[in-house]
Parts: structure tokens; C-alpha cells; sequence
């Protein structure tokens, strides 16, 4: 098949039945009177007493007057686009069928010549370019583009190469490579191409004693093989397609595989970022939600967890990592397992928390990377004291202090006064950064809520304004009012803040609710 000049079959350089490569309908379109400047285009040639800027339904009133004309249907909903003329009733033309990029290596000039003309004789629209060998091929494929990744061709300038669709590879034709992978096998450059090319159908080509390396080319990773004598045009696009068609299904079936083996891997890092509480003896009951702030995410930055010591001391917290994603979520990991470490070492207070930020500037990617949190270390009353009642300490580390449920249903927000900076803003060796603890009560019923700021900073409505600790304790008190307690309540409030914010919320949210009662109950 003679060549066109750059490298191309005839015929292949657009779509069958739109010249210039437009699209087809444009034509009928360009054809089209041009719509006057205070009007839409009509969609079709005004007639005498009919304004030409006139609505189409109007139009279509005006011509129900005249008589009846056989036309074709208008199907509903209508199109805003006016189309021409109406269109032909005759049969429908073929589909047009995508245009196939083909890099073709052969050191032979008359083979790649026959291919040419085989291809031509196909009436298939392929886009041919022909290098002799490996290294001339390499060069044309090295700016290969998320489009040939993924198996599609998007018709790149044939003078810089690369989105090839298929490359169809002589086993002849010499590898000349420094390094050959198995010389031994005869398929070392077939080697080199798929780790070149790794998202790219191949095709090889063999003589007729070569069937048996044609299949070890296909167990190496080529889609299929061809034997020269054997193939002509037809069997050719076939092939072609075919192995676009299989790298295409492989592709797909490989990052399916991927994404299930993420999930895998996020649902047992989300298993140690969600833990189960060792509150045994504490007669609490213990509640938690947690949702990632990013659509069909599994993890976010957000911690929590608690557990009862020897003594009898409860020891509580909940921490947000700045940021979002599988990397805040493992320092989040990393930070609660180490809490709970130092916990059950005897470690607690200012002490717990500077030992905490030693971990976390260990551990975080960059300097600019810290997390809030909230430490609550609640002391058993003392069971033989008549009224006693049990006491708290609370630290808080630049987050958000929880919320003292009462059973007037008039949540108390704890003071902040005495919150110290961040884990991870200020150093902590030199006395820059304090957490000192803030002491106070639990009568008999207490419940506390513990949450991450991700609750509060969703927006009211369409304007600036944000939630805030006041608003959440209004909206709690609200639903407290309405009888719901423990899940009911957690999972309502979630709702009204979402529904308050126009959406779900950007940003992570952890909730706990840790409540007395006289018999342990630990509630998901």
C-alpha cells in the first residue's frame, strides 16, 4: 500500500462521512440560515408572513393551520438544538467505528509495506506509523498519556508519537539491547516493550514455524499473535481490536483489583483507628460515630478511644489530625495506639501529652502537620463516702472542650480557659507548650459528649456563619427535649447539623457520648 506522507493509510485520518474531521450532523448545521441577532436559529427556512425570530412553539401553532404534512415525529422531551431539515427515513447509516492507532515494528520495508496494504484492503479506519526498530519505537512511545492507558486513542500528532492504541511487533526484527532480559527465550524484546509500554496492546508477528514462540509470546503478556503468511487485512483489524479490546478488559480488571485490595487495606487501618473500648468494671455506657469527611472515603484524620485502668480510672480522648486521607489517618493510628500505650504505663496529664507530641513530630511527614485532642481522666468516687460524687480532669490540646448533658436538657459547654496549643505547634522541651487540667464534677447521671470540630464548623444556611459550640448545644438540648438519648441522639444531631449545612460536611466527624449507668453498656 503506497504511503501517504506520514506514515498513514488512506482514508484513516477521519471519521467516514465528515470531511476535515468535523463531527457528523455539523455540515447539515453549517448549511443552516444564520439566525438573526434578536432571535434563536429557526429550524428551518422562514416562510413568507412567518417572523423569522418567532418561538418554536409558536411556530408549530402557525403551521397547524396549514394542511397536514406527512413528517416524522417529534419525540419528547424536545431538544433545544434546532436540527435542519427533518431526517431521512431511509435505513440508518453504520456506526462509526473509533479509530485505531497502530505502531508497527518491522525491519523488513517490504513486510511493513504488505501490512500497509492489508490494512487498506480491511476498509478498518487504523492510523499506521512504521519503525524499523526497537529504539526508534521507544521514542515514539515514551510520552504515552492517560488516554493510551487507558486503551483509548485520542489521535496524537503523529510527528511527536505516543497514545498508540496497539503496537504490532515482529519477533524478527532485532532488539539490539544493551541489557536483554532472557536472550534465550527469543522474546527479549518483547520484554523490553511491555516494560516500556506497560498499558499498550501488543500483537506479535511470526512465520509459520514460529506458532509455538507466537504462544509464549502471549503467556509473556502480549494480547495475541499473527503468522505472516496466514493473515490478511480482515483477520488483521480483527486481531487488532481484539487485543484493544482485551488490554482494555485487563486494565479494568487490574485496578478493580487494586481498588478492592485499598479497601482491604483501609478497612483493617480503620479497624485500629475505630477501637473497642476496655472499659470492663466501668459500668458505663459508651457510644460513637464516625464518618470521613471525603465522598466514598473510608478513613479520615480523626481518633478516639477508652479504657479503665487497675485503679479504676477511666481515661478517655478524641483527636483530630489536620488534614485528610490515608496519611493522617495512619498518624492518627499511630497516635492513639501510643496514647493507650502510655496509659496503661501509668503515663497521664502534661506528662502523657508532651511524650504524645514527642510521637507525632517522629512520626508526621512535615513540620506543618498537627493534631488537637481531648483528654478526659475521670476518678472513681469513693464508694464508701456517703453523697460522693466522682471528679474529672480535662485536657485539651487546641480542640474543642465536650459538652456536660444535663438532665434539665440544657447541655454545659466545659471551659476552655485552660486549653494549651496543638500537639505539634510549639515545642514542648523548652516549657512553651502547658496543658494544665481543669477539675470539676460529675453528679449522679452525668453524661458527657466528646466530639471533633468537624461537628461544629459546618455553615447555617447560605452565608458565612458556623455552627459553633453554642449552636451544637442548642441543637443537643433541643433533641435531648425530644426524648432521644445514646444513638438516637447522636445520629439526629448528625442530620441536623448536615441538613442546617446544605450537605454532608467537608471536614471529619468523630462523636462520643460516655454516659453512667449502673451497668456497663458499650453501644456502637
Amino acid at each position: 500500500m503506497p504511503a501517504t506522507g506520514d506514515g498513514r493509510a488512506p482514508g484513516a485520518t477521519g471519521s467516514p462521512g465528515a470531511p476535515g474531521g468535523a463531527r457528523p450532523g455539523h455540515a447539515q448545521e453549517r448549511s443552516a440560515p444564520e439566525a438573526p441577532a434578536h432571535g434563536c436559529a429557526p429550524d428551518r427556512a422562514p416562510t413568507p408572513g412567518q417572523h423569522p425570530a418567532r418561538p418554536p412553539e409558536r411556530r408549530a401553532d402557525r403551521r397547524s393551520d396549514r394542511p397536514a404534512k406527512a413528517t416524522a415525529p417529534i419525540p419528547h422531551p424536545r431538544s433545544k438544538a434546532a436540527a435542519g431539515p427533518a431526517p431521512s427515513t431511509g435505513p440508518a447509516a453504520p456506526p462509526v467505528t473509533a479509530r485505531l492507532k497502530l505502531l508497527v515494528i518491522e525491519d523488513d520495508a517490504t513486510d511493513a509495506q504488505l501490512l500497509k496494504a492489508a490494512v487498506a484492503d480491511s476498509g478498518a479506519p487504523i492510523e499506521i506509523h512504521w519503525t524499523r526498530g526497537l529504539d526508534q519505537a521507544f521514542g515514539l512511545l515514551a510520552p504515552t498519556s492517560s488516554g493510551s492507558r487507558r486503551g483509548r486513542s485520542r489521535g496524537g500528532d503523529p510527528g511527536r508519537g505516543g497514545d498508540f492504541s496497539c503496537v504490532l511487533l515482529d519477533l524478527a526484527a532485532p532488539a539490539d539491547l544493551p541489557h536483554p532480559s532472557d536472550p534465550s527465550d527469543g522474546l527479549e524484546g518483547l520484554h523490553e516493550l511491555l516494560r516500556r509500554a506497560p498499558h499498550t496492546a501488543v500483537v506479535v508477528l511470526t512465520d509459520a514455524a514460529g506458532a509455538e514462540l507466537g504462544a509464549a509470546a502471549v503467556a509473556a503478556g502480549a494480547q495475541d499473535f499473527l503468522i505472516k503468511n496466514e493473515t490478511d487485512g480482515p483477520l488483521l483489524a480483527r486481531a487488532l481490536r481484539y487485543a484493544v479490546e482485551r488490554k482494555r478488559a485487563d486494565e479494568s480488571q487490574r485496578r478493580l483489583v487494586e481498588a478492592e485490595l485499598r479497601g482491604q487495606e483501609n478497612a483493617r487501618l480503620q479497624r485500629h483507628l475505630l477501637p473497642t473500648p476496655l472499659l470492663d468494671g466501668a459500668n458505663l455506657s459508651f457510644t460513637r460515630r464516625y464518618r470521613p469527611g471525603r465522598r466514598r472515603a473510608l478513613l479520615g484524620g480523626d481518633f478516639y478511644d477508652a479504657v479503665r485502668t487497675d485503679d479504676g480510672t477511666v481515661h478517655v480522648v478524641i483527636g483530630d489530625v489536620c488534614g485528610h486521607g490515608p496519611d493522617e489517618a495512619a498518624l492518627g493510628v499511630a497516635l492513639r495506639i501510643a496514647w493507650r500505650t502510655l496509659v496503661f504505663a501509668g503515663l497521664t496529664g502534661e506528662t502523657l501529652l508532651t511524650t504524645l507530641q514527642h510521637v507525632l513530630e517522629h512520626e508526621r511527614r512535615s513540620d506543618e502537620i498537627f493534631a488537637t485532642l481531648c483528654m478526659l481522666v475521670i476518678e472513681p468516687a469513693d464508694a464508701g463516702a456517703p453523697g460522693a460524687v466522682e471528679r474529672a480532669r480535662l485536657y485539651l490540646a487546641g480542640h474543642p472542650p465536650p459538652l456536660l448533658l444535663g438532665e434539665d436538657h440544657t447541655p454545659i459547654g466545659l471551659p476552655a480557659e485552660h486549653a494549651g496549643p496543638a500537639l505539634g505547634l510549639l515545642p514542648c522541651d523548652d516549657g512553651q507548650a502547658v496543658w494544665p487540667s481543669h477539675i470539676f464534677e460529675l453528679r449522679r447521671g452525668w453524661r458527657l459528649l466528646l466530639y471533633t470540630d468537624g461537628l461544629i464548623e459546618g455553615r447555617i444556611g447560605a452565608g458565612s456563619r458556623r455552627l459553633g459550640q453554642d449552636g451544637l448545644a442548642e441543637l443537643i438540648g433541643d433533641h435531648q427535649s425530644a426524648g432521644l438519648t445514646r444513638g438516637r441522639l447522636i445520629d439526629s444531631a448528625i442530620a441536623e447539623v448536615e441538613e442546617l449545612n446544605g450537605g454532608a460536611l467537608t471536614d471529619d466527624v468523630a462523636v462520643l457520648l460516655l454516659e453512667r449507668n449502673p451497668a456497663q453498656l458499650i453501644l456502637g
